[in-house]
This record gives structure tokens, C-alpha cells and sequence, in this order.
């Protein structure tokens, strides 16, 4: 146990560090000044409280409240309800004010899981790593592939099927024109595109549908893009196996089961 909690008069702080999806690191305390701990400053921000933190050594999918005021300028509302914070991995322990740099004691860990604004505040779920228990231990099977491309499961090599460029053009809210494309028509469709810089920067959209520079995105992004944002575009993949054969001559690692019999197969007739 950590000596720094031992003493009648102790010198408790509560921190938590975030970190986001696209590698944005920030740090919050309860206590009343600003702390520097390994490098990162943790800001004060009173109004951030974790719920009750419960220890054990159980295998129950534990999970904590984490809430606020959205008075911190590094997190917004508009980019809570863009997702930023989605996702993002937390680290909430005690440490003495006194000593920054001395003993730390870890309270919990996780990732964050579903982000409501209420009001002028927020609340999210931590969930701790005990909740990968809860996650299916045996795929179910499909007809289509259930890999990305280009993961460890794929194989295929993306590094010829990413292209960095700008936007050119906005034609909708949910279609732009880039600055260059591949040249294989329709190749972006199911597709990402990362925003690199701009009001976007850090966030993807999926491409529904490419036609030479012109993507048609899923949905509109979070906030409106502009001419000259840097973005990132990969190829895409419709997850059929005809397409992992022909396209990407990747068969032999297609993850699906396009042959196997559906439930239809109960309630056919001869003559059917």
C-alpha cells in the first residue's frame, strides 16, 4: 500500500489520464492546483468525480461512472457528440500532491464506453478489462467476411492502397471531391477516410460509394470539411468472396462461409 495514505493528514489527489483514439493524451485532478506527473500536466477540474470504485480480484466485468462539467476547453461538447472520446483508454489512480512524481496508487483502468451529454455536463461508462469476458468466444459464421481488409487476419498489403491527398472540392455535406485518386473505379467504396487536418482532424467517415475523385461518405462528417484539408483515403472491400478472389487474389484467406447452407434449407420442397 502506498505510504503517501497513511498519515492522519494525507495528501490525496485523484488524477485520471485519457487518452483518445487518435493519440491525444490529457490529464485531469481533484486537486485544487495543477499537477505534472510523468511529463503530462494534469489540469485541475473539480467538477470531474469518478462513481464508487470497488476492488476485487473476481472476474466480474467491472465498471465505474466517470463524469463532469464541460468546463475544460480540451473537452468540448461538439467533439463528444463527434466521437473523439469514444473509445478512448482511461487511467484513474491517487497520488500525493505533495510528491507528484512519488507513489501512485491504481484505482482502475478501461476504455470508455457509451458518452451522454447532460446538460452542461457529461457522464461515461469505464469499462475495465474484466469485460472482454462478456465478448462472444466463438465467431458466427456468414456468408461475407468478417475481417478488415488489410488486418492480420486479411493479409492484404495496404501500403499500396492508401494515398494520402486534399480535399479539392465539397459538393454536399456528404460528398467531396479529392485532389487524386487510384485509378481502378469505385476502388474507395467501403472504404475510410481519415481526416488529417481541418475542424476533422482525427476522426474517419466511410466511403459508401467513389466515382474517379468524387466520394460519397456514409454520413456527413461531424463538422464541415473544407478545400485543402489533408485526408487520408483507403481502398475498400465489399466482403464478398468473388471479390476476395478476383481483386485481391486473397482466397486462401477469405473469413467467411459463402457456401454453407442457410436456414432455408429447413423449409425447401422438392421443386422449389
Amino acid at each position: 500500500m502506498s505510504a503517501f495514505i497513511q498519515p492522519d493528514l494525507t495528501t490525496i489527489a485523484f488524477c485520471w489520464r485519457v487518452e483518445r483514439p487518435d493519440g491525444v493524451a490529457l490529464g485531469f485532478t481533484t486537486h485544487d492546483r495543477d499537477l505534472t506527473i510523468g511529463d503530462l500536466a494534469y489540469r485541475a477540474a473539480p467538477g470531474m468525480l469518478p462513481s464508487a470504485i470497488t476492488l476485487s480480484d473476481g472476474f466480474d466485468a467491472g465498471t465505474l461512472d466517470v463524469s463532469g462539467a464541460l468546463t475544460s476547453d480540451a473537452i468540448s461538447e461538439a467533439d463528444l457528440e463527434a466521437g473523439r472520446w469514444d473509445g478512448a483508454t482511461v487511467a484513474i489512480f491517487m497520488a500525493d500532491w505533495d510528491d507528484p512524481d512519488g507513489e501512485q496508487l491504481l484505482l482502475a483502468r478501461g476504455q470508455l464506453g457509451d458518452v451522454s451529454i447532460e446538460g452542461h455536463g457529461f457522464s461515461a461508462e469505464l469499462r475495465g478489462p474484466t469485460a472482454r469476458l462478456d465478448w462472444p468466444v466463438v465467431e458466427q459464421t456468414s456468408p461475407e467476411c468478417r475481417a478488415a481488409l488489410g488486418d492480420k487476419r486479411c493479409r492484404v498489403d495496404m501500403a499500396g492502397r492508401t494515398r494520402v491527398t486534399r480535399i479539392a472540392a465539397v459538393v454536399d455535406e456528404d460528398v467531396v471531391e479529392v485532389a487524386s485518386v487510384a485509378a481502378t473505379a469505385n476502388v474507395y467504396a467501403y472504404g475510410r477516410l481519415r481526416w488529417m487536418t481541418g475542424a476533422n482532424s482525427g476522426l474517419e467517415s466511410a466511403v459508401l460509394v467513389s466515382s474517379g475523385v468524387r466520394m460519397t461518405l456514409r454520413e456527413p462528417p461531424p463538422f464541415a470539411p473544407e478545400a485543402g484539408d489533408l485526408v487520408e483515403i483507403a481502398q475498400g472491400c465489399d466482403k464478398r468472396l468473388a471479390t476476395c478472389s478476383e481483386r485481391f487474389g486473397n482466397a486462401v484467406n477469405f473469413r467467411g462461409e459463402p457456401h454453407l447452407p442457410g436456414l432455408d434449407l429447413l423449409t425447401r420442397y422438392p421443386g422449389a
